[in-house]
């Protein structure tokens, strides 16, 4: 008989049962005096002991500005201290994070707001270059009328307050600074009552996942949720309270907040921050003078920090292990990362939001095919299979087919989309990826493929249709669809094949991006255009994407 594409992974560990606030306490407790989190773009450093203080500090002025257990609390900025203590502030009152991507745009901001119902948003002043503010004012222009700093907005009916993380005066908007100064209104024991009446299976975060239907999903995720997760991985990868992880990914997305800081949190280990945003120079620095252990990225990020022109130039021999993930690891970027960043535990995952997020890892140990063919195993107190496609039952090893996982880790739900969740999470609580994969004798799992309409574009997911919908707008198009195609340092990129209206000239490709310029991410505009007069379709009449993609590459020699 034929072994099952099954594993289950059981674990001489016990799984956390508290809230992420009281895990915070325990270990600001044990290791009050060890560094926390070092932000040196900011010239912060806080100890456990201040970490610890500032987060109650945030939770108090929560708790001032009328915020309620289960409220949503947006953020919307690029790494900072503060990002880490409204993320544990929350936490300790029961409000739900809800996490902005800092490139989103006004359509995309104004969505995740009305979606999420968030009554209080934290916004940076500026990301790179785009104005954060200006963009608040834009979606929320009543933000300006609110004398009393409490806005009332037709379109956004349920929020309430603007907080901007800075020092400054700002037009009826708080400031951080002034409302952490107005926390001491708010009593010490209110603040232990409202922890009290909390439980570890309490949704906490909200992440929004581009959906297959246009705009994105709000997956819920709850303290046993994302906890656990951070707490295994720091196990599976050796992390303890004498480490130094180096943060280069953004805390919106599930591989900063709970595989960066909460995998820190978990065991007393240290937050450095390089920079606001990714800069590779940055990333060298950091991880020379904090002689950093551990370092996190996706794919495109190694390669940006290896071909550094002055990366010979810095001391990396600090660095023992990490996670590569988000895209698949070329076996020449493995080598290189091994031998040139000295990061021989280096290892890879797989998982996705909707299980919070890493459902595999490879191991040091493991052999080196294994570590650059496939994503490792099962985590303990996982169950992973391979089932046939639309449900099917469990598949014989070796064969191909739809990857599902179950366990502590798999999400609430999608907020407010109970059909949505139920498409996904089946009665026996298996969460059906939508990724193709196959299982070998030794319970090593391999992506091969995607069943849902995905582009992985350094590590963004990207959904096309939302794309679509976008393009669909611009009147000189008459139809429009997306794919991704092959590119070395992006793992994807992102071609738009489209059929113009008569009567219209054609645009060049820099003329295109310009059409999209400042009205969707940067990281979803097309790199690649290619006008058709039809489309390839099946005999039904449906578009072959696949057909697309493929003239796609030969056209343009990808």
């Amino acid at each position: 008989m034929r072994r099952l594409s099954y594993e289950h992974c059981p674990s001489l560990t016990h799984l956390l049962g508290v809230t992420i606030g009281e895990w915070l306490r325990g270990v600001a407790r044990a290791h009050p005096e060890r560094e926390a989190v070092v932000s040196l773009h900011q010239g912060v450093r806080l100890t456990y002991a201040a970490l610890d203080d500032q987060v109650d500090r945030v939770a108090r002025a929560l708790l001032g500005l009328g915020v309620k257990q289960g409220d949503r609390v947006a953020i919307w900025s690029p790494n900072c201290w503060e990002w880490i203590a409204v993320q544990y502030a929350c936490a300790r009152v029961g409000a739900v994070l809800v996490t902005i991507n800092p490139a989103y745009r006004e359509r995309e901001m104004e969505f995740v707001l009305k979606e999420s119902k968030t009554k209080v948003l934290f916004s940076a002043e500026f990301c790179k270059t785009s104005d954060c503010l200006a963009m608040v004012r834009s979606v929320c222009p009543e933000v300006g009328d609110a004398e009393d700093g409490r806005v009332r907005s037709a379109a956004l009916p349920e929020l309430e307050r603007v907080v901007v993380i800075g020092e400054g005066a700002y037009e009826g908007m708080h400031s951080l600074s002034r409302v952490v100064e107005l926390a001491g209104q708010a009593a010490v024991d209110t603040l232990q009552e409202r922890e009290s009446d909390l439980d570890y299976d309490d949704p906490i975060n909200i992440q929004y996942t581009s959906g297959t239907t246009g705009f994105p999903k709000g997956v819920t995720l709850s303290h046993h949720n994302i906890l656990n997760n951070g707490h295994q991985v720091a196990l599976a990868l050796g992390v303890t309270s004498q480490d130094r992880m180096c943060i280069p990914v953004p805390f919106y997305h599930c591989f900063g907040i709970v595989l960066s800081s909460l995998l820190c949190v978990s065991v007393g280990a240290t937050q450095v921050l390089p920079s606001a945003v990714f800069e590779p120079g940055a990333v060298l620095r950091a991880v020379t003078e904090e002689r950093c252990t551990v370092l996190h990225g996706v794919p495109t990020m190694f390669i940006a920090e290896l071909e550094h022109p002055d990366f010979a130039s810095f001391d990396m021999s600090s660095l023992r292990t990490g996670i590569m993930a988000g895209a698949p690891c070329p076996v020449s970027l493995m080598k290189a990362v091994v031998e040139r960043m000295h990061l021989s535990g280096i290892q890879i995952g797989y998982g996705q939001t909707e299980a919070a997020p890493l459902c595999t890892l490879t191991m040091p140990g493991d052999p080196f095919q294994a570590r650059i063919s496939t994503v490792g195993k099962v985590l303990p107190h996982q169950e992973i299979r391979i089932a046939g496609v639309g449900g099917g039952s469990t598949l014989p090893r070796g064969q191909q087919g739809e990857i599902c996982v179950r366990g502590y880790h798999v999400m609430v739900g999608y907020d407010g989309r109970p059909e949505a969740t139920q498409a996904v999470v089946d009665r026996a609580r298996w969460l059906h990826t939508g990724d193709l994969g196959v299982m070998d004798d030794d319970g090593f799992v391999s992506v091969t493929g995607r069943i849902k309409d995905l582009v992985i574009r350094g590590g963004e997911n990207i959904y096309p249709r939302e794309i679509e919908d976008f393009l669909h707008e611009l009147p000189m198009l008459s139809d429009v669809y997306v794919v991704g195609v092959p590119d070395a340092r992006m793992g994807e990129e992102l071609l738009a094949c489209v059929k113009l209206r008569k009567g219209y000239a054609e645009p060049t490709a820099a003329e295109f991006r310009e059409m999209c310029r400042g009205k969707i991410s940067y990281f979803k505009v097309p790199r690649y255009w290619m006008v058709v007069d039809e489309f390839p379709m099946t005999v039904t009449g449906k578009v072959q994407k696949f057909r697309i993609r493929q003239q796609a590459i030969e056209k343009l020699h990808l």
